[in-house]
């Protein structure tokens, strides 16, 4: 006997559930990157109003991927209601896998990327899973 998830009444399979899920993981990905890139862009026209520093810009840059991964992680433990760290993670890990490709295939290279991956890594990971937690 399978014991599917019921939405609305509706009992669903495994093969729709998993889909369900990937949606939602899509969405999820492509709300966090358009989240980025708002941010991003706010960042780059007060680094233009303000002339802000080299140092500043980084510190800005990776406070962005971690309010990001910590909202992706939220929502994605708020919709899952079980195991909500581990989809905070999930979470996380999956914005620095394409933070990763995304800058291997714009430098053409490791060597740009490489610097701070680890830090990054840890940052986004971790950021998603409390945001999960807290959820």
């Amino acid at each position: 006997m399978y014991r599917g998830r019921k939405d609305k009444g509706i009992v669903m399979g495994k093969k729709e559930l998993y889909t369900e899920k990937a949606v939602f993981i899509i969405k999820c990905m492509l709300g966090a990157y358009i989240l980025t890139a708002g941010l991003l862009l706010l960042l780059a026209f007060i680094l233009y109003r303000f002339g802000l520093s080299e140092k500043v810009v980084s510190v800005c840059i990776i406070a962005i991927y971690i309010v990001v991964t910590f909202l992706a992680g939220l929502l994605a433990g708020k919709k899952e209601g079980r195991k909500k760290f581990l989809w905070g993670l999930i979470m996380g890990v999956l914005y620095f896998g394409i933070l990763v490709a995304v800058s291997l295939v714009v430098n053409k290279g490791v060597e740009d990327v490489a610097g701070n991956m680890l830090t990054v890594f840890f940052l986004c990971a971790g950021s998603g899973m409390l945001g999960g937690m807290v959820s």
